[in-house]
């Protein structure tokens, strides 16, 4: 997928699992035409083989309802679901204003869809339903639950806490909330011929072969750990019991624009998240905005009272050394077996740190790290990855999955 032209083909021969029967593939296009595009993107990604599973990963710029429609001509009862996006991914290249699409077929994989409805507050019922689908797969060695999730609902937590709470530990959950191109307007999850917000989309894939799940940010700590003293879901009111807003602003050092100026200050929070501490690890929250007169912060998702924060900053070389993180971590997961394809799911925030060019620096670190298998995803307004203990969900993080 060119994307310095209005509209090429990326072509991507589809690569074979070790016993012959497992394949994936993944194709793109920038065609404006949405009933073109769709069929570049399916030829590049098929090859002429027939998948068990499409994932569509779609730019804002083609109504998300006519792909679902064109999607469902084309492939008939196979199973199709997918997102909007802040950015695609591809094998050969990144795009604004494309789709991308994943496939997986062949005997070895078993797949199952879902599908569940929220509403304004949130989307734990909508996930939990979704979920229910990888109770109907086949046992095999390995599983995972992927999840698409409509970025601008509610409390993205309550995704992973829906699923969680129908498949438990056992099963890894991976995925990503739904972009609009940094509009903050509406994002969409596709379902068959269904594209709506306020709703989940579930994928569950069982193979015999392995599949590895990486994930890394590239933020490093400022300074020392500091309590929630007061918060309410995603609003941060008070950190060691001083306003929120102020407590950042001075350990940043913010210039006297970005204390005046609420849209400067959400330009510099996009490079300096917080972190929270949970169980060993630290899970990164977009700082989304803030409020002046309460002097409180905004997150993407919750920051519970009586929790351990960072304040955390980054740069390109540190992004990018979490891209190869991610990607050795993904890899090491498949217990020597090579990868025949990648699922990317990488947050829009971490783009913003990379110079120009670093977008496709890091697609390029991720090809050379997996072998240059078929890779898609898409730039989120969140991560998902649970692969241990209840919570993960993360902002401004890269999530690698492999299959071999």
């Amino acid at each position: 997928m060119n994307v310095a032209d209005g509209g090429t083909t990326e072509v991507v021969d589809v690569a074979d699992g070790a016993d012959g029967g497992r394949w994936v593939g993944a194709g793109g296009s920038t065609t404006p035409d949405v009933t073109a595009a769709v069929d570049e993107a399916l030829a590049s990604a098929l090859q002429g083989r027939a998948p068990s599973l499409v994932v569509a990963f779609v730019s804002p710029v083609y109504p998300l309802d006519r792909v679902a429609e064109v999607l469902a001509d084309r492939l008939g009862e196979v199973p199709v679901l997918g997102c909007s996006t802040a950015g695609e991914v591809a094998t050969s290249g990144v795009s604004d204003s494309g789709m991308v699409l994943w496939a997986i077929g062949g005997a070895g994989f078993d797949v199952a869809v879902g599908f569940g409805e929220g509403d304004e507050e949130g989307l734990r019922a909508a996930a939990a339903e979704a979920a229910g689908c990888a109770l109907t797969v086949e046992q095999q060695a390995s599983q995972v639950l992927v999840l698409l999730a409509d970025g601008l609902c509610g409390n993205q937590v309550e995704v992973v806490r829906g699923a969680y709470s129908v498949v438990g530990a056992a099963v890894p959950l991976v995925g990503g909330s739904a972009g609009d191109d940094l509009a903050m307007e509406r994002t969409q999850v596709l379902s068959g011929t269904v594209a709506t917000s306020e709703a989940v989309v579930a994928a569950a894939i069982s193979s015999p072969a392995p599949i590895g799940i990486g994930v890394a940010h590239g933020w490093r700590e400022v300074g020392d750990p500091m309590l929630v003293t007061a918060s309410d879901e995603v609003i941060v009111e008070t950190l060691d019991d001083r306003p929120a807003l102020d407590v950042y602003l001075d350990a940043f050092g913010a210039p006297d624009e970005v204390r005046a100026d609420e849209t400067q200050f959400v330009e510099f929070a996009v490079t300096r998240p917080l972190g929270l501490v949970r169980r060993g690890r630290t899970e990164v929250r977009y700082v989304a905005g803030a409020d002046y007169g309460r002097r409180t912060l905004r997150c993407i998702a919750e920051v519970p009272q009586g929790a351990a924060v960072h304040l955390l900053e980054g740069d390109e070389a540190t992004v990018l050394d979490a891209t190869d993180a991610a990607c050795a971590a993904a890899v090491d997961g498949l217990e020597g077996r090579p990868p025949i394809g990648v699922l990317a799911f990488d947050c829009v925030a971490r783009r913003s740190v990379l110079a120009e060019g670093g977008v496709q620096v890091e697609l390029d670190r991720i090809s050379a790290a997996t072998g240059g298998v078929p890779v898609a995803g898409f730039y989120t307004y969140g991560e998902i990855a649970r692969t241990s203990g209840s919570g993960g969900f993360h902002n401004q993080t890269l999530v690698v999955v492999a299959f071999a």
